[in-house]
């Protein structure tokens, strides 16, 4: 029999939440710029302690059943809460005496073996009591559900430098206290919009009385946040172009990973100013681009990728971002006011057609393209791909505008058997002959030069990659008419894009939706956009798999006849 209606469901879930994770898998999920020399502060400073929530028996009784129920400890001592009763009755306009809010934190034992808890508050809600409706209000918004990190040997400057961080990369100060039942100092924060960990709130929590740092922390939620949380925002420019001007002077190609380089020689190697690249080098540690590495400056991970001649460089991204793209969007006011296309109003005629007249450019779009690869990387273990792959007959994989083969060439890799076709400009054509040539499947790939219109018929497999997302329905609804013409009707259609979000959530989508906008008058639509536009050209959309970096690739096949 259930004891606490409502409750005991979510009280199991979080017990098994608190069994499988650890601090370094948390960490990344809650603030998810997070890497480097700042998450091994956090890992090195703090330890996952608990997750909470708050729960309403009707008696102490029916909670001890419940914890047992879940297989805690249901002896656990139980303690007053300060902290929760008094948010609480902030929340709702009572008073705290008029609240008996306890805490109990029954152990678990996490994946390491290291002893955790569940940190349970029990706000006692008895049969017919007038706090039921506080109890369902909570229920839904879950207020109190947050994770808890302790701080080991905590000081005031250590908690002062946590909290930087958590508020450096997103978190937002929500509230805290101090318990002298506990002899402890919580701080409370908001986790930020695209955390990943299923928790909106984080606590940090220190063994003794902080309250210095605590006054700091509670000014800050108080006055802090809105002016300080924009200011950040409104200088995302700066930091655009300090990766770009990075990349641009190839600054990481004279860099090494392991070891640091002085600034008077680097400068001397790029042609820098020494005082000004110190400027830079500077900020780009905030970023964790650079580490400064004894009197000098090395290259991280994460600033690695702006190297020209690294596998999967994201170089041609960083100068197309800073570059082109970046002059257009500062006409964004002209296209959300009249509708036109912000890169066409600067430059004169639309993205194609004048990276067609500028060959450096179109070489630097088509790498740019190609360094977001990563967001295809698992398409060629897709299901229609790996059937097509053991047939009895070698089946042919249509790429069309397939780039300059990246997509093909990773499928062909992947499954020998298979063939290939790769449809795109002429230009584009010789590069991707080039690439799949030195990709070792060249010689299972055919070529055809030609616009969308070209199709060619006969495939087993087709792939739209990122093409969509260019253009307009009308235009869209062409595309896909003539990839259904040319599609047999066991054939299959895969297409890879950016989805848009319907619950509001926080997606990559959001944003380039916002670039294409402003840089080709194309869009990025909901999965409920694409079926429509796919039923349209004799199309059905059959499932829609997830792929990295928010996108995913739609699996459609040729309508039934009537």
């Amino acid at each position: 029999m259930t004891t606490m209606p409502g409750d005991e469901d979510r009280l199991r879930a979080t017990a098994d939440f608190v069994r499988e994770q650890d601090t370094t898998t948390l960490f990344p999920l809650l603030l998810p710029c997070l890497d480097g020399p700042e998450l091994r502060a956090l890992a090195d400073r703090c330890r996952f302690a608990h997750a909470a929530l708050l729960v309403f028996p009707p008696d102490g009784r029916a909670l001890r059943a419940a914890l047992a129920d879940c297989g805690l400890d249901a002896e656990a001592a139980d303690l007053p809460s300060v902290v929760v009763r008094e948010r609480l009755a902030l929340r709702h306009g009572l008073a705290a005496t008029e609240l008996d809010v306890r805490i109990l934190r029954p152990a678990v034992v996490g994946p390491d073996g290291a002893r955790r808890a569940v940190e349970v508050f029990a706000l006692t809600v008895p049969p017919g009591s007038g706090l039921a409706p506080i109890a369902a209000h909570e229920r839904a918004r879950q207020h109190e559900a947050h994770l808890a990190f302790e701080v080991e040997c905590p000081d005031p400057l250590v908690l002062r430098g946590l909290c930087a961080i958590l508020a450096r990369h997103g978190a937002v100060p929500d509230g805290g206290g101090y318990n002298p039942h506990e002899e402890g100092t919580v701080f409370y924060f908001t986790a930020p919009p695209g955390s990943k960990a299923g928790y909106h709130r984080v606590e940090l929590y220190a063994h003794g009385d902080h309250q210095d740092v605590l006054t700091t922390h509670l000014d800050e939620q108080r006055t802090r946040q809105p002016a300080e949380s924009l200011l950040r925002l409104l200088t995302g420019a700066w930091t655009t172009q300090a990766l770009a001007a990075f990349a641009r002077l190839r600054i990481a190609d004279a860099m090494d990973t392991h070891t640091g380089t002085a600034v008077e020689p680097l400068a001397r190697t790029v042609g820098a100013d020494p005082r000004n690249l110190a400027t830079l080098l500077r900020y780009l540690v905030m970023l964790d681009v650079v580490a400064e590495e004894g009197r000098g400056y090395r290259l991280t991970e994460r600033g690695a990728l702006l190297r020209e001649d690294v596998q999967g460089s994201m170089r041609p991204l960083a100068l197309m971002y800073g570059g082109p793209f970046y002059e257009s969007f500062a006409d964004l006011p002209h296209t959300v006011r009249t509708g036109q296309v912000a890169f066409e109003h600067r430059f004169g005629e639309n993205h194609f057609d004048h990276f067609a007249r500028h060959p450096e450019l179109a070489d630097l779009f088509d790498r740019s393209m190609a360094a977001s690869s990563r967001m295809f990387a698992p398409l060629p273990s897709h299901p229609v791909l790996t059937a097509a792959s053991q047939a009895a007959e070698p089946a042919v994989v249509v790429d069309v505008a397939g780039g300059t083969g990246e997509l093909l060439g990773r499928v062909l890799t992947a499954h020998p058997r298979l063939r290939g076709v790769l449809l795109e400009r002429p230009h584009v054509v010789e590069a991707a002959r080039r690439f799949l040539d030195a990709a070792g499947c060249g010689d299972r790939c055919a070529y055809r030069t030609g616009d969308f219109a070209d199709v060619p018929p006969g495939g087993d497999v087709y792939v739209l990659s990122r093409v969509l997302h260019d253009w307009d329905d009308e235009r869209c609804a062409e595309i896909l008419g003539h990839c259904a013409r040319a599609m047999p009707i066991h054939a299959d259609l895969l297409i890879v894009e950016r989805v848009l979000p319907t619950d509001g959530s926080v997606s990559l989508a959001t944003a380039w939706d916002l670039h294409m906008m402003c840089n080709v008058g194309g869009r990025e639509r909901t999965t409920a956009h694409y079926a429509h536009l796919l039923d349209g050209a004799g199309l059905t959309l059959v499932d829609r798999s997830p792929l990295p970096l928010d996108g995913s690739v739609l699996h459609a096949r040729r309508s039934p006849a009537p």
